[in-house]
């Protein structure tokens, strides 16, 4: 059984920036490719039995760039927008730097899990993710996300929404506010320097996107977003 449903991601290997670190984990994990003919590759198209042994060959261990340069591709990674980036909090004993992308389902391609990495998958809007959090057992930056991405009625605006975050980047890192009913508040939360514990990264200005719920609880196995109670 899954233990927590979280959107397709992993390490960056060696060399790798965060989006071609994206691009591959999405076709590792998902099965998905972005990709698009290199530059001096010689004619010819990509046909699906050959996409999925590639993802055979890269999952048996094959380097992802190698198997691309046999197939005369390259990553496609223009189409990836940026959306938001999280920093796992102090307290945890295993901290990751995580960037979080959108991008549009290419025509044609249907995910798939990999059964290693990931044993189940499931397809659902943001707003059914929300309803579903504790089921799905999502962790805080997925429902956050999901809440962002609940606001836009389409795949367009979504993506454009994307663009204009990235013009106001700062990262998102929790911190651990202790007590009868620990939290965990995010850079905008009125509490966030005076009762969060651990690193922080405070707001330098106050991006467009950083509104609405501030913290995390957890209500029986589930974590739940929530606004910061008035008064604080």
């Amino acid at each position: 059984m899954a233990s927590a449903f979280v959107f397709p991601g992993g390490a960056a290997e060696a060399g790798e920036d965060a989006r071609t670190a994206a691009a591959r984990e999405l076709f590792e994990e998902a099965g998905v490719l972005l990709a698009k003919k290199a530059e001096n590759a010689e004619s010819g198209t990509l046909v699906m039995s050959d996409q999925a042994d590639m993802r055979r060959r890269i999952l048996d261990g094959a380097r992802a760039k190698d198997v691309l340069d046999l197939a005369g591709l390259q990553w496609s990674t223009d189409s990836l927008v940026p959306w938001s980036h999280w920093i796992t909090p102090s307290i945890e004993p295993k901290r990751f730097s995580a960037r979080f992308f959108l991008v549009e389902l290419p025509a044609g391609q249907e995910p798939s899990f990999d059964d290693t990495e990931t044993v189940d998958q499931t397809w659902v809007t943001p707003s059914e993710a929300i309803a579903r959090a504790g089921e799905l057992q999502l962790p805080p930056p997925q429902i956050r996300t999901c809440w962002e991405l609940a606001e836009h009625p389409n795949v367009r605006a979504a993506m454009n929404a994307g663009r204009a975050r990235g013009e106001e980047p700062h990262p998102i890192m929790p911190r651990l506010m202790p007590g009868a009913s620990p939290a965990l508040l995010l850079p905008w939360d009125p509490e966030y320097l005076t009762a969060g514990t651990g690193d922080s990264t405070p707001l330098t200005y106050h991006p467009s996107w950083a509104r609405g719920p501030s913290r995390f609880v957890r209500d029986g196995n589930a974590w739940k977003h929530i606004e910061a109670p008035s008064g604080t």
